[in-house]
C-alpha cells in the first residue's frame, strides 16, 4: 500500500492457510447476514504477525482488485452483481471455493516514483499494452488521453494469473515489459522493483513494503532515445489505423472479443 491505498494485491494471499480463510470468510458471511445485505461487497480485514484478523470496514460494491477474485474463481463478479440486482440469484455454489491458480493485479498510475510518486498529469502521446494468455488489462485511457490532476491517477489495472503464484509473477514480470506508456511517468518501475524483491517473492511481506523496502536509485529507468522512437511508430500505427477498414466481425468487432463478452466464465 501507499497512503493506504493498495497498489499491488493477489490472490489467494500467501499469508493466509485453508483453515484461517475459511475462518475469515465465515466472519464476512456473518457480517452481511446480520445487517441483511444483499448484493456485491467486500469485508476487508488486517491480519497481524500473530495471525489474529481484526474488521477494517466492509465496502458496499464490487473493489478495484476484484479482478484476481475473478481470475482465481472462473466468475465474472460483474455479471452476477447486475444478475442479483435484476432479482436473480447467485449462478454459483454457496459453500466456498478453492482457489484456482494464482492472481496478481498492478495497479498503473500515472506518478514518478523517482520523485516520491508524485502526480504526473499529462497527455499520453503513446501507449501499447500487454497482451497474451492470462494477461488482463482494465484500462479507460488510451493514446491521445490526457490524464489531469483533478481525479484518481490510476491509468489501468494490470493483471495476470498463473497456475502457481511464481508463474503468475513471471507473467506480471513479462507483462510490464510490454506495457509502454509515453508522455507521462508511471510506477510501472515501481512495479518490476517490486516483483523482483526477495522479501515480496517469499511472500512475507506488509502493507509497509514501500517504506520498507523501496529505494528509488534500484529503479530501472527507460531510455529517453527508445522511448520517443516507439512514440514515433505509435503515432504512425495509430494513423494508419484510422484509415485502414475494420477486420474482425461485423461493425469492425473482433469475433475473439464477442467470444470473450458472450463467456461468462473464464474456464
Amino acid at each position: 500500500q501507499r497512503r493506504h491505498q493498495k497498489v499491488i494485491e493477489e490472490s489467494p494471499s500467501p499469508a493466509l492457510d485453508p483453515e484461517l480463510r475459511a475462518r475469515m470468510g465465515e466472519v464476512a458471511v456473518r457480517i452481511a447476514k446480520s445487517v441483511g445485505y444483499v448484493g456485491a461487497g467486500t469485508m476487508e480485514f488486517l491480519l497481524d504477525s500473530d495471525r489474529r484478523f481484526y474488521f477494517l470496514e466492509m465496502n458496499t460494491r464490487l473493489q478495484v482488485e476484484h479482478p484476481v477474485t475473478e481470475m482465481v474463481s472462473g466468475y465474472d463478479l460483474v455479471a452476477e452483481q447486475i444478475h442479483v440486482a435484476g432479482g436473480g440469484r447467485l449462478r454459483f455454489p454457496e459453500e466456498p471455493f478453492e482457489p484456482r491458480g494464482a492472481a496478481l493485479e498492478c495497479r498503473i498510475y500515472a506518478e514518478d516514483p523517482d520523485a516520491g510518486f508524485a502526480p504526473s498529469p499529462g497527455p499520453v502521446v503513446g501507449l501499447t499494452v500487454p497482451e497474451g494468455p492470462y494477461v488482463r488489462v482494465d484500462s479507460g485511457v488510451q493514446s491521445g488521453d490526457v490524464v489531469t490532476s483533478y481525479y484518481d491517477p490510476m491509468i489501468s489495472k494490470l493483471v495476470t494469473w498463473g497456475h502457481t503464484r511464481a508463474e503468475a509473477i513471471r507473467r506480471m514480470k513479462r507483462a510490464l515489459l510490454e506495457y509502454l506508456v509515453v508522455g507521462i511517468r508511471t510506477n510501472i518501475p515501481f512495479h518490476r522493483f517490486a516483483l523482483d524483491d526477495e522479501v515480496f517473492l517469499s511472500g512475507d511481506y506488509s502493507i509497509r513494503f514501500i517504506e520498507e523496502r523501496f529505494e528509488a536509485k534500484k529503479l530501472v529507468r527507460p531510455d529517453a532515445a527508445l522511448a520517443a522512437r516507439i512514440a514515433c511508430l505509435l503515432a504512425e500505427t495509430a494513423a494508419a489505423a484510422r484509415t485502414a477498414p475494420a477486420a474482425g466481425g461485423e461493425g469492425g468487432t473482433s469475433y475473439w472479443n464477442l467470444s470473450a463478452r458472450q463467456n461468462r466464465r473464464w474456464r
